[in-house]
């Protein structure tokens, strides 16, 4: 099997150098900072700047936004901790397509998925002002990291134009059925790999990989 039919995985919302270290060195492929204050694993600048220079030039450093405006964008970008911006709130084609301009970064809009007819709208929306996308589920407490899978089934056997994760709910316990019943290239996993809400756990974490590189 090549590299590139792998299925790659992205580990979301780090926090500590111990649980960035553990991510890299089991094998993802993408690390996640969020930058939402609301959320339990919001970090800081300065920390996301030291986090994100522990990280391997292979490996992709995600920043993950709700809505931002362009002084936070400015801010956590002046970290130099960031390679692809994720963008996780109500953000319109037209904003998307602005902060993708204006930053020179890749951009990846999720998806919220609610309903079968969610996936087709989000794309046709989205396919032609972002680098990537992501089908999460639909939002619960916070934009994201709720823990909630949505109807896998909504994905089974679509051609999207651009490469796209899988997200909401992923487990070490269900990857592989989602990535089964999806045929998802690339998941990304927060709490499903957290002691508590908002404490990774690096045993976790490697089960996690270790399940995707089985795949």
């Amino acid at each position: 099997m090549t590299v590139e039919a792998r299925v790659e995985a992205k580990i979301c919302g780090l926090s500590t150098p111990e649980t960035v270290d553990a991510a890299v060195r089991f094998g993802a492929r993408y690390v996640g900072f969020v930058t939402f204050p609301k959320s339990p694993r919001h970090i800081s600048t300065d920390t996301m700047r030291t986090l994100g220079a522990r990280v391997p030039k292979d490996v992709t450093r995600v920043g993950l936004f709700v809505d931002p405006d362009d002084a936070l964008l400015d801010d956590k970008l002046g970290s130099g901790a960031l390679d692809l911006l994720q963008l996780h709130g109500r953000e319109t084609p037209e904003r998307v397509a602005a902060i993708r301009q204006r930053t020179g970064k890749p951009v990846m809009k999720v998806i919220k998925v609610a309903a079968a007819g969610d996936v087709e709208q989000g794309i046709k929306a989205y396919e032609s002002v972002a680098d990537r996308l992501m089908f999460d589920a639909a939002e619960g407490i916070l934009p994201g990291g709720n823990g909630e899978p949505f109807d896998w089934a909504t994905l089974s056997g679509r051609k999207i134009a651009l490469p796209w994760f899988l997200a909401g709910g992923l487990t070490p316990e269900n990857v592989a059925e989602a990535v089964r019943v999806t045929g998802a290239r690339a998941v990304d996993v927060s709490s499903g790999v957290e002691e508590t809400r908002g404490v990774k756990s690096i045993d976790r974490i490697r089960a996690f990989l270790d399940r995707v590189k089985a795949l």
